[in-house]
């Protein structure tokens, strides 16, 4: 991936402290070229970054064995799947903000400290709310690691053409990161019991405890403003009701108190809103949202990966209870899904460089609606493998372009751009799994008949351990019309984005080489 401009980062446009582990070069002169410390530094921060977008998937392939284990609610389930990406997004820009007053390194260290101490608690959860908090607390972590990582690159590699290679492979470590997650899930839930997913995360935060102060720099801006406390409670306050009202109407159809949840929600967003417009420094400032490009690369990312999350969150179910995979052979079966979006992410940049970048985002997502219709129209173990391989190949140029341009596309004073573009890539992530599922979930249970014992309305999983062979026939055909019906509402959110791409981003010019 390569941008027009130097990506802005939390704290861009201000001096950092000084370190030398970072290039530095005389006045005038060329910016120095980064060395094998830089480059091992690199390697250091790509590992947690293919950590955290790993961490949303790799739960996947484990549902049915913790849905059979600590026997959550259908509501249960899903906040299990998506409080992380919704908790990462909800704060990934206060940490941006705490990152330039503490140091980047700092805050990195701390991350991957407490990502370590959530991940043994989520191995080991006796109960579905001690998973869900074990979640939030993973996803705070995340969001205190990713724009360290970003940060501190951008400060590594002083050489243009370095910094946008280096840039570029950030972006495909957060493409490997989702596309492997499932697999590797697969891969241990053939010898070990669902935990052992979380257990990634210790050698990974390990490795970056032990070497970060050896190979990366401290970097902060000594004049870094005062964080808003209140920004963020209410970003959060105002995201949380939206999503609980949506999965309660998937739950319990339309009620008094998914209604109340949806009203405060909006009540809390126009809080939010006037806030910013009110402050000096801003948590948010909602100026750059009159750019097109930047606020087309953000619906970009958030309703393409809203799109892209919601299936791939729901076809390793599909391959496990329905088709009878084990995780290990489910595993398998995504790999061409893997494979293809990092094949995407390669082939974004040079044809981003022949071609405007709402030409490719739209050509890639044309590819993706085949996929979906592959899924929505088709069933059995091909067609759901290699529609999502279809989707995923199709979708990967939202994760590249989108970051580029909504980096890009803001002035480099404007310290949160890079911070804002990760946050809508997560809560599309989260979206997806938070509306698309609810819809399953909804499709699900309007399949099952009445008299059906109440845990099985709540999952496939719960379903399986009734032993009653009818009754399992027809909850695997209901999780097989739920799974298409999910296909069919991500191709619509595929076709919403296309239109947008087309209206706000189309003048946007090709991306130059950077160099």
């Amino acid at each position: 991936m390569t941008t027009t401009r130097t990506p802005a980062s939390p704290g861009a446009g201000r001096p950092p402290t000084a370190s030398p582990a970072s290039p530095a070069s005389p006045a005038g002169a060329a910016p120095a070229k980064a060395g094998a410390r830089q480059w091992l530094g690199l390697a250091v921060l790509l590992l947690p970054v293919t950590l955290m977008t790993a961490d949303l998937g790799v739960l996947w392939l484990a549902t049915p064995y913790l849905a059979a284990d600590l026997r959550p609610s259908s509501a249960q389930l899903l906040w299990i799947t998506d409080i992380y990406g919704f908790l990462t997004a909800g704060t990934l820009v206060i940490m941006g903000t705490l990152g330039d007053r503490l140091g980047r390194r700092r805050l990195l260290m701390a991350g991957s400290a407490g990502f370590l101490l959530a991940s043994l608690l989520a191995a080991y959860a006796p109960n579905a709310g001690t998973l869900i908090a074990a979640r939030a607390l993973l996803g705070v972590a995340g969001a205190a690691v990713l724009p360290s990582t970003l940060a501190l690159i951008s400060h590594m590699f002083a050489d243009a053409r370095q910094r946008a290679t280096a840039i570029a492979m950030w972006v495909t470590a957060l493409s490997v990161g989702l596309a492997i997650g499932p697999i590797v899930g697969g891969v241990l839930l053939a010898s070990w019991w669902w935990g052992s997913v979380f257990l990634i995360g210790l050698p990974v935060m390990l490795v970056a405890l032990v070497t970060a102060p050896w190979l990366l720099p401290e970097y902060r801006d000594p004049g870094a403003g005062r964080t808003d406390v209140p920004s963020v409670a209410l970003f959060l306050l105002a995201v949380l009701p939206l999503v609980y009202g949506v999965k309660s109407v998937a739950s319990h159809g339309p009620t008094a108190q998914a209604a109340a949840a949806f009203a405060g929600g909006a009540a809390l967003t126009l809080l939010f809103v006037r806030r910013q417009n009110r402050l000096t420094a801003p948590l948010l400032d909602l100026r750059l949202f009159r750019d097109r490009a930047f606020t087309g690369a953000l619906l970009t990312l958030l309703l393409g990966m809203t799109a892209l999350n919601g299936v791939e969150y729901l076809v390793p179910q599909y391959l496990q209870a329905v088709a009878g995979q084990s995780p290990l052979e489910a595993g398998l079966w995504l790999l061409p899904g893997a494979v293809g979006l990092i094949a995407g992410s390669q082939l974004t940049p040079p044809l981003a460089r022949r071609f405007r970048p709402a030409y490719v985002l739209i050509g890639g997502l044309l590819v993706s609606l085949a996929g979906y219709a592959a899924i929505a129209l088709a069933s059995g173990v091909a067609a759901a493998s290699l529609g999502l391989a279809v989707v995923m190949f199709g979708a990967a140029p939202i994760s590249v372009l989108g970051t580029a341009l909504a980096v890009g596309a803001a002035p480099p004073e404007k310290a949160g751009a890079a911070a804002t573009g990760q946050t809508a890539y997560d809560l599309g992530l989260a979206l997806g799994i938070a509306v698309t599922g609810s819809v399953a979930v909804a499709v699900y249970r309007d399949g099952i008949p009445g008299d059906a014992p109440a845990a099985a309305r709540e999952s496939l999983g719960a379903a399986s351990a009734v032993a009653d062979a009818q009754l399992l026939a027809t909850a695997r055909e209901s999780f097989t019309t739920a799974l298409q019906s999910a296909s069919a509402l991500s191709a619509g959110f595929a076709l919403l984005t296309v239109v947008l791409v087309a209206a706000l981003l189309r003048k946007v010019p090709r991306i130059s080489s950077g160099a």
